[in-house]
């Protein structure tokens, strides 16, 4: 099969020395620097480091007993711990832009049917992690804590250390964010070609095995963060088969839809 004319490519004369490219890419990191930066002095000012672990630990206190707050066994925890928190919530917020830079980066060496492709996919990621990260903190750790109190002994006093306490949300944040990623996981396998439509439904049952697993792992022993973690995978794996379908419907090459119609 021969080679396409250059003026039948999309990408003809974009092409740029490999120093253009590592100016760009540093142009873009310090922009994406730039704007963590901002939001994190932001944050600072308000509502504060102090507010912002404040408010992290706001569903642990309120099912702590009366009067019962954290500890900090370091020296420096109580300087370190909410600036990492801070450090961290500047991530999230600025996001949104530092994905934007990245795709601003990769966009032009990308045919149109492959830009149609991975925008969508970087935006309903961005979406579902924090989609996951919400769905812990508003809902997860509340029932959690709850479960955890009720069966602590009368003689024991609850008073957990911070340092402890941010690796256990920065760890249930990840798992949650993560999990919610399956639907992208499943619509890249499809559109890979690498699993068609019909295996991921014949996979549905062991899926669903595999979640309980997954869920067992990564969360705290108690049956009800397992079961908070295991039953939205299965949905969004539904949601992903779905999701799939559709998606390869959209967003075919054109000599593949070329292909087809012959």
């Amino acid at each position: 099969m021969s080679a396409p004319d250059d003026k039948d490519d999309e990408l003809a004369g974009t092409e740029q020395p490999f120093v253009s490219h590592l100016i760009e890419l540093r142009d873009r990191l310090v922009r994406a620097l730039i704007a963590v930066g901002v939001v994190f002095g932001g944050l600072c000012l308000w509502p504060g480091p102090a507010g912002l672990y404040d408010l992290m630990a706001a569903p642990l206190v309120a099912h702590l007993p009366k009067g019962t707050t954290l500890i900090a066994t370091s020296v420096i925890s109580p300087f370190l711990v909410p600036l990492k928190i801070t450090l961290i919530a500047a991530l999230l917020v600025a996001l949104p832009v530092v994905l934007y830079q990245l795709w601003a980066f990769i966009a032009p060496g990308l045919y149109r049917h492959e830009k149609t492709l991975v925008l969508p996919l970087v935006i309903s990621s961005t979406i579902l992690f924090f989609v996951g990260v919400a769905f812990c903190y508003f809902f997860v750790f509340g029932q959690v804590f709850r479960f955890i109190q009720q069966f602590a002994p009368k003689s024991i006093t609850a008073a957990p250390d911070i340092e402890a306490y941010l690796s256990f949300v920065l760890t249930m944040f990840i798992a949650f964010g993560a999990a919610f990623e399956v639907p992208v996981a499943v619509v890249v396998l499809a559109r890979m070609g690498l699993v068609g439509i019909d295996k991921l439904k014949a996979f549905r049952g062991y899926f669903i095995v595999l979640a309980f697993i997954v869920a067992a792992i990564v969360t705290p022993p108690d049956v009800v963060s397992q079961l908070a973690l295991a039953i939205p995978m299965c949905i969004l794996y539904e949601i992903g088969i779905w999701s799939a379908a559709l998606f390869i419907r959209h967003t075919k090459a054109p000599e593949a839809e070329g292909e087809k119609a012959a």
